[in-house]
């Protein structure tokens, strides 16, 4: 058998370790997209806010309602500023829930003021933007609600190829454009929001699980499944 070259011989080990990291999930791609979830666990995200459930099956995250809680997020370990963030999801009909982007949240409770008003942040609580995911009759799928902080900035009562743009039962495809103060969303491929607002201009990714309380308008166990999540910094 023929001995490998030294060079040969000092390269293996850096090919290794790189398909190893490709394999792993979170690799910049050539074209500078990052995978967020790997497809197989959790690794890289955390859980704030509330208790709902969430696991991995079938390549997706699931995220299941559960009793007595407030909104749940499963959120990024990691901040990002502009960007491009693509993702699929499937949504229980009669379920709310949503993706945050530039979104925070505080260790204690902190007071702060808010368009000249003072606000309470409790400890642990995510705020900020979100992609709202509305499967009801409003069909404000893409809109842009500021959670916890300010309310809707762009709903979609005004856009109705967005409202129809959203498939009920099946795989939607979102996308998320955030440069500077301007950001932008998209439904399978149409245009639902195109927004100024420079309040936040970095922040985590999470994923919403919005609480039932007592569960007497929605029962808990209802799901939401994200997949092919990935990002690309601008």
């Amino acid at each position: 058998m023929k001995t490998p070259s030294r060079g040969l011989g000092r390269l293996l080990p850096q090919l290794a370790l790189t398909g190893a990291l490709i394999l792993a999930g979170g690799a910049r791609a050539a074209d500078g997209w990052v995978n967020l979830f790997n497809g197989r666990n959790l690794d890289g995200w955390e859980q704030h806010s509330g208790t709902a459930k969430y696991r991995v099956e079938d390549g997706a995250i699931v995220g299941t309602t559960v009793l007595k809680t407030g909104n749940s997020f499963l959120c990024t370990k990691k901040t990002y500023g502009d960007f491009i963030l693509e993702f699929e999801f499937k949504v229980a009909p009669n379920m709310n829930s949503g993706v945050q982007f530039r979104s925070e949240f505080y260790a204690q409770e902190t007071e702060k003021e808010i368009n000249g008003k003072k606000k309470k942040f409790p400890a642990d609580r995510v705020f900020g933007y979100q992609y709202e995911i509305d499967p009801s009759p409003r069909a404000y799928t893409a809109g842009v609600y500021d959670e916890a902080r300010r309310g809707w900035l762009a709903d979609l009562k005004d856009n109705a190829a967005a409202q129809k743009a959203f498939k009920q039962g099946d795989w939607n495809k979102a996308r998320i454009e955030c440069r500077g103060d301007q950001i932008q969303t998209f439904i399978n491929g149409v245009k639902a929001v195109d927004l100024k607002d420079g309040m936040t201009t970095r922040g985590i990714i999470a994923l919403q699980v919005h609480g039932i309380g007592d569960g007497k308008k929605n029962p808990p166990g209802e799901e939401i499944r994200w997949r092919n999540i990935r990002l690309k910094e601008l």
